[in-house]
């Protein structure tokens, strides 16, 4: 549904989202001369043709300031099944690029605490986590990398920060090279999603507004200050609590800059006055 299920078809996707508006306009190789030390990215989760473009900016970073062995990859569970905050065991998971191992001893070095061990959550059509994975595979080529997928039902502030401590303290203890993506949609307004803008604002010019509210909080690595903001101006996106999670984990790792790399919205790529999603690509550098 949300990507082409052959290579060939895919691989024209994925070019198409680095090297078409509002791609980066190139197709980034892995380097390891980094001016920066990344340490995870906010990245979107839609359709490739909707999102993909805003997408191909975070793994741009990934890419030129940091590709790892190991990916965190924090999704919202939009059904919200199973358990609150889940993190997948073991085997690996398959696109038409072929298959990406779990980081079992990572795996085992997170769960516990909030974090529990529950396939089953990850099996009910999520895609949060699943799209992220062509773009790695894309840039990795033949280079080995593992992933630990962690959906959350739960996103409260609470226990986002307790997830974004339990990965602040891994990466401390790990000798291993570990990036974490933290998989969200920004606002999510118009009747389609039983929203209606406020007087003389479109959808799209809504949805806007209000991610202009947690990018500024996001930008001044303000976990706390974004989480308020979302209830007070019921900021439709969907994984707040993976962005908390990350934000949280990066100010233990002692972050230094937070910068937007591209945001973009549904509207800009289909004009629809019934429905408008915001994306942003969003890195945290050490």
């Amino acid at each position: 549904m949300f990507y082409a299920g052959s290579s060939q078809s895919l691989n024209k996707q994925i070019e198409q989202c680095f090297l078409q508006s509002p791609g980066p306009g190139k197709i980034p190789a892995i380097t390891t001369n980094h001016l920066k030390n990344l340490i995870g990215v906010i990245v979107p989760h839609a359709g490739l043709m909707y999102s993909g473009g805003v997408a191909a900016h975070a793994y741009q970073a990934i890419a030129e300031q940091g590709f790892a062995d190991t990916f965190i990859l924090l999704g919202p569970n939009h059904h919200g099944l199973g358990s609150g905050v889940a993190v997948y065991p073991d085997g690996a998971w398959e696109t038409p690029y072929g298959s990406v191992p779990i980081d079992t001893e990572i795996v085992s070095m997170l769960s516990g605490g909030i974090i529990d061990i529950d396939e089953s959550t990850h099996q009910q059509q999520e895609n949060s986590i699943e799209v992220q994975l062509p773009f790695l595979q894309y840039l990795a080529k033949k280079k080995p990398f593992s992933i630990v997928p962690i959906l959350m039902s739960m996103q409260d502030y609470e226990t986002s920060v307790e997830v974004g401590m339990q990965i602040a303290h891994l990466l401390k203890e790990s000798k291993k090279s570990i990036k974490i993506l933290a998989s969200s949609d920004f606002s999510h307004e118009g009747v389609s999603y039983g929203r209606i803008p406020p007087d003389n604002l479109t959808a799209a010019s809504y949805a806007k507004q209000q991610d202009d509210i947690a990018i500024d909080h996001i930008l001044a690595q303000d976990a706390q200050a974004l989480a308020q903001s979302i209830e007070t101006h019921h900021i439709s996106m969907c994984g707040y609590g993976p962005i908390i999670a990350l934000m949280t984990a990066a100010d233990t790792m002692g972050v230094q800059e937070a910068t937007l790399l591209k945001y973009n919205t549904s509207h800009d790529i289909s004009p629809n006055k019934h429905a408008c999603v915001g994306y942003g690509a969003l890195a945290f550098y050490k």
